[in-house]
């Protein structure tokens, strides 16, 4: 009770969006974007948010979505979407469509590595979907390289907390990450997140030092798995609905949007390029 009462007040600090500074926004050259209920609104990608990624590139902003989606999604964003690159899986990898063409694929771990964990995996799911009757393996796990997710909210009726948190603590008994969407538990063996992988995709993409460029970059997130961007970025912003999540994150975002989902992406992206007329 105490953590929680902690992490309201922590949220309580989160100022609205419509006050973001203004010098502040004119200096962003980097949006980044998880995916699920911050790009998308109820499930589907609106075309307010779409259109907020079209008009960045437009703009020369790059935009890379940072999301827990499995890479068989990341490749097709990546080649389809207006944005630079994508990082998936909680940080798995990063995907890049190389300007003469062909894929960059970036992994944290090695091919061996990724099989020696997926057989762990498999092992792991079977006795979570044992544990927490509710619960399913996500309609996405196919197209997953190195993570297993659990499905509490996406085809599934809403688990209660008790039993997502459940699921994390079968994620962490076996040793492996766990970490909470809006939607999924997504669990892996290895030490890298969102936050690390996009550490590297700066410096081997862009040439960047993250820790010195980050006043050139914000973050819009919305759930638990984004608190490692939500502490680092003093640029972070939660959409409207993260509001659901705040007794879940130690680390809340700097800022959070009227709007929800892709209208709070929007409202972001909108921001950005008033700033740099």
């Amino acid at each position: 009770m105490v953590a929680k009462t902690a992490r309201r007040a922590e949220a309580a600090t989160m100022r609205p969006f419509g006050t973001f500074p203004p010098e502040v926004l004119r200096g962003i050259d980097f949006v980044l974007t998880d995916i699920d209920d911050t790009l998308t609104t109820d499930g589907r990608l609106p075309s307010i948010a779409y259109g907020a990624l079209e008009h960045l590139q437009e703009a020369g902003v790059r935009v890379v979505p940072v999301t827990g989606r499995p890479a068989g999604w990341c490749d097709l964003i990546a080649r389809l979407w207006p944005v630079d690159a994508v990082v998936g899986e909680n940080g798995a990898f990063y995907f890049a469509l190389e300007r003469g063409g062909g894929m960059a694929r970036v992994f944290s771990q090695s091919d061996e590595k990724r099989r020696e964990d997926r057989r762990k995996l498999d092992d792991l799911a079977a006795a979570i979907l044992a544990g927490v009757p509710g619960a399913r393996i996500s309609a996405d796990q196919q197209f997953r390289e190195a993570d297993l997710a659990i499905d509490f909210a996406e085809d599934v009726p809403r688990l209660a907390d008790s039993e997502i948190d459940r699921i994390v603590t079968c994620f962490e008994d076996a040793g492996a990450v766990a970490k909470v969407s809006s939607i999924h538990v997504n669990g892996w063996f290895g030490r890298y997140d969102k936050l690390e992988m996009t550490r590297r995709l700066f410096a081997e993409r862009y040439g960047l030092d993250l820790d010195e460029e980050k006043h050139r970059v914000i973050f819009v997130g919305d759930s638990p798995n984004d608190a490692p961007m939500f502490g680092f970025f003093d640029n972070s912003v939660g959409v409207a609905n993260f509001a659901e999540f705040c007794d879940m994150v130690a680390t809340p975002p700097k800022w959070i949007t009227h709007e929800a989902g892709g209208a709070g992406f929007a409202e972001v992206a909108d921001a950005v390029l008033r700033a740099r007329v």
